[in-house]
């Protein structure tokens, strides 16, 4: 949906400006959004699943990082001052581990025995990629990042196992050591790659058709570059089959309150 009121540089807007926007109708990736301010991957679970999906978390913490875990029921959270289930530009919707649809609204399908985790996103250390002279080719084109299901399995945690699930950017290959080190600094947003170079190593047989996101061109004289991506929890939904879960439209992120900031280690 189209909207007057987005200005044409997105990355000048604050949190709740975002969320009101997508709140309207807004359906966008949310890549160059809100400059500085920390973006998140959503899962909402059935409470009798959580403590499962927190343990999936907690041993495949790359992939998983959580930032905030709501109450059961809540739909707001100290990191995020909004409406989980409306200010976020697109949800898809599971059940029994097949995607069932996808929607910019999600109260109509929302359960109040939902527990939502908020994880981190590389989204996150894309501003310190860009200071550091390493180009970002999705925002560049503007086009949602390519992200691959991986041949790599991620630990289980009780009903729930799965494929780790990777985002790509091509990065010049004199800058792949300073796209290591820059974002080895934000080990709770995915931290440092976790492959660099050859796509069929760890399973991906096409750079140009990605599971979820858009495809990107890698040019000559640059390495794909790979990092663990937080759709991986939607990866297991989808391997495990529990009856129900929502999780965000990949790419379309929650866009919190804090700041990138909090999440970079000296």
């Amino acid at each position: 949906m189209a909207d007057d009121n987005v200005p044409a540089d997105v990355s000048v807007l604050t949190p709740a400006q975002a969320r009101a926007l997508f709140r309207r109708g807004v359906r966008t990736p949310t890549a160059g959004w809100c400059a500085g301010w920390t973006q998140a991957n959503l899962v909402a679970v059935p409470h009798d699943l959580a403590y499962d999906l927190l343990l999936f978390a907690q041993r495949n913490p790359q992939a998983c990082p959580v930032l905030d875990v709501a109450d059961p029921g809540e739909v707001g959270t100290p990191l995020f001052d909004g409406d989980l289930r409306t200010d976020l530009p697109a949800y898809r919707v599971y059940r029994d581990g097949e995607l069932v649809e996808e929607v910019a609204d999600a109260r109509s399908v929302w359960r109040s025995d939902l527990v939502t985790f908020l994880l981190g996103c590389s989204f996150t250390f894309e501003d310190a990629l860009l200071a550091a002279g390493v180009p970002v080719r999705h925002v560049e084109l503007g086009r949602n990042v390519p992200m691959y299901r991986t041949s790599l399995a991620c630990r289980p945690a009780g009903a729930l196992h799965g494929p780790l699930v990777v985002s790509m950017r091509p990065v010049p290959a004199s800058l792949v050591p300073t796209a290591v080190r820059v974002t080895s600094r934000y080990p709770a947003v995915h931290g440092a790659p976790v492959h660099v170079g050859d796509p069929a190593a760890i399973g991906i047989r096409d750079l140009d058709a990605p599971d979820y996101g858009d495809a990107v061109p890698v040019e000559r004289g640059e390495v794909p570059v790979f990092w663990a991506c937080g759709v991986t929890p939607q990866a297991a939904v989808r391997a495990s089959r529990p009856p129900f879960a929502i999780g965000h439209a990949p790419g379309h992120m929650a866009i919190t309150d804090a700041r990138d900031s909090t999440y970079l280690v000296p």
